[in-house]
């Protein structure tokens, strides 16, 4: 079982916390508006899972980025659980296949992961250019095989982990369901304007569009880093849906894995975790501030101009130093999808919302993230106190203290990071948001 093996790296050093469950029903949350983002830590049992990952086959990702590095920094960052990313990339698979399988979880040196992958589909409908990402979960490798098997057959796979094709979300969902029932299929950072399922460029207005009889099929939605589960909680299509969050991660470093996650509970075997994400049994969420991603506010990067909605409005949506149309971000997509109030009776799931903690480092020390300067600040906190969660999450002020003693800034913004209190200009087209200290800014990821 996970919480036998690998549940947190290191919990000798941190204390026992109140159960989770406790924190919702006593609606401990940090908002004032009573919404539920959450101010408590995770009791220490649960499972932290990162499933949106890609592998070194990917384009734009880490050569880097193999088992070995996967597993040591998910322990450093506090992440329980990863997908395998790319299964439907040959080479990586082969890789994945040496695993070692139970129940439909596979297991790296005693590391759980669960196959997953993202593909791409690009094609035509109602007269629109669809570009849609999706996340799959297989629940063996047999079964990931047969899907392969399947897909080899669309179009070629061997050129990039995250493969593109021309068929489209319906003729998807016929295939998996002719596969294996558990499968499951979750759209990708699904607002964002290129990619995103409600993307405003390339995407549809709901998922009934998208999959129409195959809607019931959908189970969950990942927010994407320009969404927090507030926002989603506005739409009334997603009222039925789980509302999951993954890092979509690029590189293994502990400012991009489990940068956005979710909380789940004690698992054993695959259908405990589908199980959880097909009836909404999650506990909460990891999420950044939705400002930090790259598609939160209007504009247009060439330009070096945003906006907020309501500027873009008075602009008529055109750029005013081009003239061109804007780039319209993921608030707005909000706004414009927007069908109802947010109801606090709902079976909404709390969250966090957390810069990693390299990041607070570098706003202190005013240097990149990756810095010799940077590392070692970061490392000794580590090793005192197991992974970056019990640092961002758990520690208290007085512990922390102690351990930096000449340091009280990076202690002030580390809690002020766990209440979700940093305060960020958004970013946009295409741009990562900045975090402003004061006056001063700094750039982010």
């Amino acid at each position: 079982m996970f919480e036998e093996k690998s549940v947190f790296a290191d919990s000798k050093n941190s204390k026992e916390f109140s159960d989770f469950s406790k924190i919702i029903k006593d609606g401990i949350f940090a908002d004032s508006k009573n919404r539920k983002f959450l101010d408590s830590p995770i009791k220490e049992k649960q499972l932290i899972g990162d499933l949106h990952i890609h592998s070194r086959f990917s384009r734009a990702c880490s050569k880097a980025i193999d088992f070995d590095n996967l597993v040591k920094y998910a322990k450093i960052k506090g992440v329980d659980l990863l997908g395998t990313g790319d299964f439907t990339h040959p080479t990586w698979f082969s890789e994945i296949i040496k695993l070692r399988e139970e129940k439909g979880i596979l297991y790296y040196q005693d590391f759980p992961f669960v196959i997953s992958g993202e593909i791409s589909l690009m094609y035509t409908q109602d007269g629109k250019g669809r570009r849609v990402h999706l996340v799959l979960l297989m629940p063996s490798i047999e079964v990931a095989k047969q899907f392969n098997k399947w897909i080899i057959q669309k179009g070629r796979v061997d050129y990039d982990g995250r493969p593109i094709f021309g068929f489209s979300c319906v003729e998807l969902m016929d295939a998996v369901k002719s596969i294996s029932s558990d499968i499951e299929v979750i759209p990708a950072h699904i607002w964002t304007p290129w990619f995103g399922l409600f993307g405003s460029n390339s995407g549809f207005n709901s998922i009934k569009q998208a999959f129409q009889d195959k809607e019931k099929n959908i189970h969950s939605i990942e927010t994407g880093m320009s969404s927090d589960p507030e926002m989603n909680w506005k739409i009334s299509e997603l009222n039925n849906k789980t509302i999951l969050s993954f890092s979509d991660m690029h590189s293994f470093w502990p400012w991009r894995i489990g940068r956005e996650a979710t909380i789940f509970s004690r698992i054993e075997r695959y259908r405990d975790l589908i199980k959880q994400i097909r009836e909404n049994k999650i506990l909460g969420t990891v999420e950044t501030e939705p400002a930090y991603g790259k598609y939160h506010y209007d504009g247009h990067r060439a330009c070096d101009f945003s906006c907020s909605p309501d500027k873009t409005k008075e602009l008529l949506g055109k750029c005013p130093k081009c003239g061109k149309n804007l780039i319209i971000g993921v608030e707005n997509r909000v706004e414009e999808l927007t069908t109802q109030e947010i109801d606090e009776n709902k079976n909404q799931k709390p969250y966090y919302k957390l810069l990693p903690l390299h990041e607070i480092i570098s706003l202190t020390t005013g240097t990149s993230l990756a810095t010799k300067k940077n590392w070692e600040i970061y490392n000794p906190l580590i090793g005192k106190f197991g992974n970056e969660f019990n640092i961002v999450l758990k520690i208290s002020k007085e512990d922390l203290l102690k351990s930096l003693p000449k340091n009280e800034k990076l202690v002030e913004l580390i809690l002020k990071n766990r209440k979700g209190k940093i305060k960020v200009k958004p970013g946009y087209d295409g741009e990562y948001g900045v975090a402003v200290l004061g006056e001063k800014q700094g750039r982010l990821f």
